[in-house]
């Protein structure tokens, strides 16, 4: 195998990796909530959430959530460019770099929150909404660039 025989295909990775992410996104999601919860419930409610360690495992699964989605809009502007030699610069591009930039706005906040600082709590709360609403979007706008690359995939194999 070729890099001409792989590279068109690396086009396929970055959206496999972002619908994974979105998943786990709304898992992190859950266990935001169910952490939320627990800090606010009554002490009997308290003892039994607590269990669930909803908070460290928020905690983790943001830690992966930042990590991946900043390697994979990197990676994804990498491809691109080595596949059509500049970006297109458009909305799927600038609001993949916007939530690149709200996710690490958001973890920068956590060494705040854990000092109690409810200001700085419910601006990741919504910083991390919009991040989800945004990220539902870009999924679906992601899918038409796919169809068109296969489109393109199937234009090239013809000839």
């Amino acid at each position: 195998m070729t890099l001409d025989t792989v590279q068109p295909w690396l086009n396929f990775v970055h959206p496999v990796v972002m619908w994974l992410l979105l998943a786990t996104t709304l898992y992190a999601l859950y266990l935001g909530i169910q952490a939320r919860r627990t800090r606010l419930a009554d002490a009997e409610t308290r003892k039994e959430l607590i269990k669930g360690k909803f908070a460290l495992k928020h905690h983790k699964v943001g830690s992966v959530l930042l990590s991946v989605m900043v390697i994979s809009t990197v990676s994804a502007m990498g491809v691109t460019y080595l596949e059509a030699g500049k970006l297109f610069v458009g909305p799927h591009l600038l609001v993949g770099l916007g939530m690149a930039s709200l996710i690490a706005v958001s973890a920068s906040l956590v060494p705040f929150m854990q000092k109690g600082n409810e200001t700085a709590r419910l601006t990741h709360i919504t910083l991390n909404m919009v991040l989800v609403g945004l990220f539902s979007w870009q999924a679906f706008t992601g899918m038409k660039i796919v169809q068109r690359l296969l489109a393109d995939l199937q234009t090239t194999a013809g000839s």
